[in-house]
């Protein structure tokens, strides 16, 4: 139970961590809204940015390589999702499903077959902690800025928008002389390797890497993501930039892990979580359709 007192003084720590689930909804953005695909290999790539930053740090590596490493990873992981759906002709959502049942046991491996590797930052140097939440926000905060704008520059370019296209009108973008499987396995490419890049920062924030520390990653991306494409609507009424859409997609992660801490405090058991999430999704959803029912 979490009293007022407490509630806000889990508001900056909340923050943070909000932070870091709109970084891997960032991520989900690229499939969801660029690419209309379903990948649901997020969550088994959060869990193994989470073991590869991990492993490597405890390993004496630099955190700051360890994540770009568990960016890597997670390209590749993605790339081998993007290669089954387009190759195989398997359909993405189970494309995904297929690579995430076979990350638990990949991520087993990576954490040397224990479910659980501790990352003790009075052990080891972390970018992110939760013990130093004024620069957990600096630094979440600086990556995020960072990130949208790279992801802004990129879809901007040639490939990036040959991706948009891909994904706005597969037939139209075929006739226009696009490939768009190499842009499908790009794009899938690109959003798991960002969802692992949010997972390796998790790993770090936390403390710690589980093997099932992505369990749920899909639905609080969604989450972070339509929150974020409400409030954007509700501000900017005539629509707004892309930049500005992908800003309020990590905004939209801090809401959602606001709320979360809100439900806490309405001393809602801990194991309803997950079913208070499912209706926040719901909500979510179901209020852009009930506008235009009114309108």
């Amino acid at each position: 139970m979490i009293t007022l007192s407490n509630l806000i003084g889990r508001i900056p720590g909340g923050i943070a961590q909000g932070i870091i689930w709109g970084l891997m909804a960032l991520g989900i953005y690229i499939t969801f809204r660029v690419l209309k695909e379903s990948d649901l290999t997020v969550d088994g790539s959060f869990a193994t940015g989470g073991a590869v930053t991990v492993m490597m740090i405890t390993g004496g590596i630099n955190p700051l390589i360890a994540i770009l490493c568990a960016f890597v990873t997670g390209v590749l992981v993605g790339i081998c999702t993007g290669l089954i759906h387009t190759k195989l002709k398997i359909p993405a959502i189970l494309s995904g499903i297929l690579v995430q049942f076979s990350l638990y046991s990949i991520n087993l491996h990576i954490m040397g077959m224990v479910a659980n590797v501790s990352c003790n930052p009075s052990k080891y140097k972390v970018l992110i902690s939760m013990r130093s939440i004024p620069k957990a926000l600096m630094v979440g905060g600086a990556i995020a800025l960072i990130l949208i704008a790279i992801m802004y520059w990129y879809f901007g370019t040639e490939q990036g928008c040959a991706i948009r296209a891909t994904g706005n009108n597969e037939h139209m973008a075929l006739a226009q002389g696009i490939n768009v499987d190499n842009m499908k396995v790009i794009g899938f490419a690109l959003g798991n390797g960002l969802v692992a890049l949010a997972g390796g920062l998790m790993g770090q924030y936390q403390g710690f890497a589980d093997i099932n520390m992505g369990r749920g990653a899909i639905v609080i991306g969604l989450a972070a993501i339509i929150i974020g494409e409400v409030l954007s609507e509700i501000i900017f009424p005539k629509g707004c930039q892309f930049y500005t859409r992908l800003l309020f997609v990590i905004i939209g992660g801090i809401v959602y892990y606001l709320i979360m801490i809100v439900v806490l405090w309405l001393r809602v058991d801990s194991n309803d979580l997950k079913l208070a999430t499912a209706i926040i999704v719901m909500l979510s959803l179901a209020i852009p359709n009930l506008k235009k029912g009114v309108k």
